[in-house]
């Protein structure tokens, strides 16, 4: 059996790239056998393994990875999931079916983020403190040719980073707490209050939002207000699982192995 790992382009993973590259190691490792890793630029459609292991996000690979799933390769995560973790589909989404997201209009400011695939880089997660400001922003955003974008309210809370992998695993940080940051824009929530919230819910949320979108390992970030209440601000293919790397790996290598042998049972 052959498995490859795809390594997330570096545009797609600011600040990022060694701890993506070491969660996506960890994670093959945990599968027990030599396994190739290639840049997702180098994955072409001669590439023939029975696994692969993804973290791509390049419209060209995920359409690669496309017809390998079509052929019945086993990928993960599957390159239909990551294409519906685009903002500006799965804002649209999760707002027609009532999932817990913040409104588009507040009192407290704005973010402006970019929708048309990942941030890349500080300024396409931007706050703004009135509308007009957020008016110059959509202006900066059309200039550098990003005319697809999601507003949101900001919510005053506690800022809450969670990690999942489908099949049980799920932890939460407070990024407040621990000062790991990607951009710094947590800066805006403060330091946590810890307010008490419904833990089993927020798990339950994040895993209705995987079964929406077909990723079954992914992260997001909430905010959890004074009253307990919290809304989904982001959702994530395949985080870098930064605060637990060897945990999380475990739980990948297991959903993998738990497909692999799914489908030779079946053979």
């Amino acid at each position: 059996m052959r498995i490859l790992a795809v390594k997330r382009d570096e545009k797609l993973s600011p600040n990022s790239v060694e701890k993506d590259r070491m969660i996506l190691q960890e994670s093959v490792d945990c599968l027990g056998g030599a396994a190739a890793m290639i840049a997702e630029m180098q994955l072409t459609a001669d590439e023939n393994a029975d696994v692969y292991v993804s973290m791509a996000r390049l419209p060209h690979t995920l359409e690669l990875l496309k017809r390998k799933e079509d052929e019945g390769k086993i990928v993960v995560n599957s390159a239909y999931g990551v294409a519906r973790c685009e903002r500006g589909w799965l804002s649209r989404a999760l707002q027609a079916q009532g999932f817990p997201v913040p409104p588009a209009d507040g009192d407290d400011g704005y973010w402006l983020k970019r929708a048309d695939m990942a941030a890349q880089c500080k300024g396409d997660v931007v706050y703004c403190k009135s509308r007009r400001e957020l008016a110059e922003q959509q202006a900066a955003f059309a200039m550098r040719g990003v005319t697809d974008w999601v507003v949101q309210a900001h919510v005053p809370g506690d800022l809450v980073k969670f990690y999942a992998v489908r099949g049980g695993f799920f932890r939460y940080y407070y990024p407040g707490d621990d000062g790991i940051s990607k951009f710094g824009d947590e800066k805006m929530n403060g330091k946590a209050q810890h307010y008490a919230f419904d833990e089993a819910q927020l798990q339950a949320v994040a895993a209705a939002v995987s079964m929406l979108t077909g990723v079954e390992v992914y992260g997001g970030d909430a905010i959890i207000t004074a009253s307990g209440a919290f809304y989904l601000i982001d959702f994530n293919d395949w985080p870098s699982f930064s605060r637990c790397p060897e945990e999380a790996a475990r739980a990948v290598g297991k959903l993998i192995m738990d497909k692999i042998n799914k489908k030779y049972e079946q053979i």
